[in-house]
């Protein structure tokens, strides 16, 4: 019965996003004719908060907000964990500063969503050109972040599973290292109410924290990203723990609490 009336909620919280994102897609691809920039992002930030707010009234999705005042005041590579499509979501309202996604030109696409994304200043790739796509990352990085912008990179590509782990990519800290910009590790349990590759929500809690800036003046690449990994995923049990094996949880107990 529970599963019954988490899927009834669900649909009308997919309802609410498709009614909404029509008229505000139109919206911005008409004002986008006359103003760009900062203007278009924060009408797009608008839906998204919009959003983020129905999945909290429709299905009960809230969020906990760790470190929040560790937030810099200059650019950074945010890194943070990816679970489900929430983060995608509820970062560009809960970030201090405008937001420049790396993600993959398909999605421009979508109807609506996508078109009004392309009006965005972000940095789609074509991920089977990857020469051409890393080069398009650091001229568009260094620019936008110059702008003083954030540049935000999912190391792991693609969606984790709830207590999974995937391949961590030094592409972010690769970028840092180039811009002589911080990595921001940002570790959030979103799968815990909105499953990857699932619109069924469950009422609940999703717990965001967000970790120190870490320098990437120095520092190789790989091993860089190896100390955003090690951080994330033992606050990620932290956060988490029921989603861990026990032995996990406590061998990460001691790492993050400086």
């Amino acid at each position: 019965m529970a599963t019954f009336f988490y899927a009834v909620r669900s649909a009308l919280f997919v309802l609410f996003m498709a009614v909404t994102v029509i008229p505000w897609a139109l919206a911005v691809l008409v004002v986008s004719v006359f103003a760009r920039g900062d203007t278009v992002y924060r009408l797009c930030v608008g839906w998204l908060t919009l959003s983020i707010w129905g999945a909290k009234v429709i299905c009960g999705v809230q969020a906990r907000l760790h470190g929040m005042d560790r937030l810099p005041d200059y650019p950074v590579v945010l890194l943070p964990k990816h679970q489900s499509t929430w983060e995608t979501f509820a970062f560009p309202g809960l970030m201090p500063h405008p937001l420049c996604y790396v993600f993959k030109r398909e999605l421009l696409y979508i109807p609506f969503f996508g078109w009004a994304m392309a009006r965005m200043d972000m940095i789609h790739i074509d991920r089977s050109k990857r020469s051409q796509a890393w080069n398009l990352v650091a001229e568009q990085g260094r620019k936008f972040m110059e702008k003083g912008h954030w540049v935000i990179m999912f190391p792991e590509g693609t969606r984790a599973a709830r207590g999974g782990r995937g391949v961590y990519k030094a592409g972010g800290t690769r970028l840092a290292i180039t811009t002589g910009r911080p990595v921001l590790p940002v570790a959030v349990t979103s799968a815990r109410c909105w499953p990857r590759k699932s619109f069924i929500l469950r009422p609940g809690v999703i717990d965001l924290s967000v970790g120190h800036p870490i320098e990437s003046k120095g520092r190789e690449p790989d091993e860089l990203m190896r100390e955003v990994e090690t951080w994330i995923e033992a606050e990620m049990r932290r956060l988490d723990p029921e989603a861990y094996p026990a032995s996990e949880v406590v061998a990460a107990a001691g790492v993050n609490r400086a």
